[in-house]
């Protein structure tokens, strides 16, 4: 079943869909980012030289790739190579993901800001017209509601998709480690020569 008839089959349901299904889908390979990838063994064939087509968007597929555009042919500077592409990888996979966690973190503090706001508008209504006026103080109650609401709507989603972005990427950061480990003993070993990996 390949990937968008398991989702127009979520679609259809009106149940809202469960992570531990997402979960599963991504496991098996049919959403996430490792959809489009090359297997380990795909990439250790690519690397040994033999004809392996090399395409995908997946992590050892950009990986291969971005060797395979620079390597040189010297087991000692292609070690340096898949080290550097390796490298790059790894920052681009944490490139914004302080920001996002920063962002859900400010978020309720802003909305504190917008309830202080609020407030003191609602001191002045309270200072010009007295209690009496339940219509005038209805603005500024309003405003520190609302601030305080949105800034909880942004923060509590942001904070989880935060948190899941980083174990996301710790999971992809280790299957980059152990996948360029297992490349770099690949390339130190002289053409020509077999064995396992």
């Amino acid at each position: 079943m390949d990937e968008l008839k398991v989702l127009e089959a979520f679609a259809a349901l009106s149940q809202p869909i469960r992570l531990d299904v997402f979960r599963l889908l991504i496991k098996a390979g049919k959403i996430g980012m490792s959809a489009g990838d090359i297997s380990i063994d795909q990439a250790v064939r690519a690397v040994r030289g033999e004809a392996v087509e090399v395409k995908g968007q997946g992590l050892r597929a950009r990986l291969v790739g971005g060797f395979l555009e620079n390597r040189s042919g010297y087991p000692d500077i292609d070690r340096y190579v898949l080290r550097q592409v390796s490298m790059k990888m790894d920052r681009d996979l944490s490139k914004f993901l302080a920001v996002i966690a920063v962002l859900a973190a400010v978020a309720p503090i802003m909305g504190l800001l917008g309830t202080v706001l609020g407030m003191i508008e609602t001191f002045e209504v309270i200072s010009l017209f007295g209690t009496g006026n339940a219509k005038a103080l209805a603005s500024g109650v309003s405003v520190a509601l609302v601030t305080t609401q949105t800034g909880l709507l942004i923060a509590i989603p942001g904070l989880f998709l935060s948190g899941m972005l980083w174990r996301q990427q710790k999971r992809l950061k280790t299957t980059l480690e152990e996948s360029a480990t297992i490349l770099e003993r690949i390339v130190r070993k002289p053409v020509g020569s077999e064995g396992g990996f």
